[in-house]
């Protein structure tokens, strides 16, 4: 792998775990268009660990808090502390089904086909979010512990590829009654321990004898992801404040369309 391709796949995943357009979905792309060879468990390690570091400094001063609520009885932190408890009710059926479904999932990363039609579902999930949607819950600590269940479930779904987890989770959470920025900012902070989990799952798969990037090369699409990723959180929490989902609906309609165009006519 050279240096170039470990930038571009850092900054795919960097822009695609946070906006909604689906990260797994462009990781399975990208390397096909191009014809590139599988990066290897490792280098998938550091991208997701760019993306982590990234969430965790963006939302540091919220993270802390929650961590201070949960572990004292200020009375002062008692919204910090109901919303840690949801972030762990949400992640607690993400889990279930990652681990019901898994060798389903492991499935549809196959045949490239499956991209297309889940990027189908994501443009439709989001489309159905900006139609549907009520806003009539003014902060995501306000939010009822059923409804961050569901949107635990609408995380555990995006981990087929081509299902976006931000669009998933950021649609699940404007039809359960959030604000498009309440709705990201849940989706955000949710997706810490989903990364956490999901970069802990991968570094037991490497082994003593899988290949590992150059050091320069690993660095290179670590700090991609990583700069990338926090300019993205940060990007889309701004154009959610006066913007809508339909463009990234139209964008993941499109490129659906386009890869079963790509596999079943051209």
């Amino acid at each position: 792998m050279s240096v170039f391709q470990a930038i571009l796949l850092g900054a795919v995943q960097g822009l695609t775990e946070f906006l909604p357009i689906s990260s797994s979905g462009h990781l399975v792309l990208v390397p096909t268009v191009f014809g590139w060879d599988d990066a290897g468990i490792a280098f998938d390690v550091l991208l997701h660990a760019g993306t982590l570091i990234a969430v965790v400094v963006y939302f540091r001063a919220d993270l802390v808090r929650m961590t201070r609520a949960v572990f004292t009885k200020d009375a002062r932190l008692a919204q910090d502390r109901r919303l840690a408890w949801l972030i762990v009710i949400a992640t607690v059926p993400t889990v279930l089904i990652a681990l019901a479904f898994d060798d389903l999932f492991e499935s549809f990363f196959e045949q490239v086909a499956w991209v297309g039609v889940f990027m189908l579902v994501t443009a439709g999930a989001l489309t159905a979010a900006e139609l549907l949607s009520r806003r009539d819950i003014h902060g995501e600590a306000e939010l009822s512990w059923w409804k961050a269940a569901l949107i635990g479930v609408a995380q555990g779904a995006a981990i087929a590829p081509g299902v976006s987890r931000s669009g998933a989770t950021i649609a699940a959470g404007m039809g359960a009654g959030l604000d498009r920025e309440s709705a990201a900012r849940f989706s955000f902070l949710m997706s810490v321990p989903v990364i956490l989990a999901a970069t802990a799952r991968s570094a037991l798969d490497v082994t003593a004898g899988a290949p590992f990037p150059d050091p320069i090369v690993a660095l290179a699409g670590f700090v991609t992801a990583a700069l990338v990723g926090y300019l993205a959180i940060a990007a889309l929490l701004a154009y959610l404040k006066v913007g809508s989902l339909y463009v990234f609906a139209a964008y993941t309609a499109f490129v659906g369309t386009a890869v079963l165009v790509w596999q079943y006519v051209a």
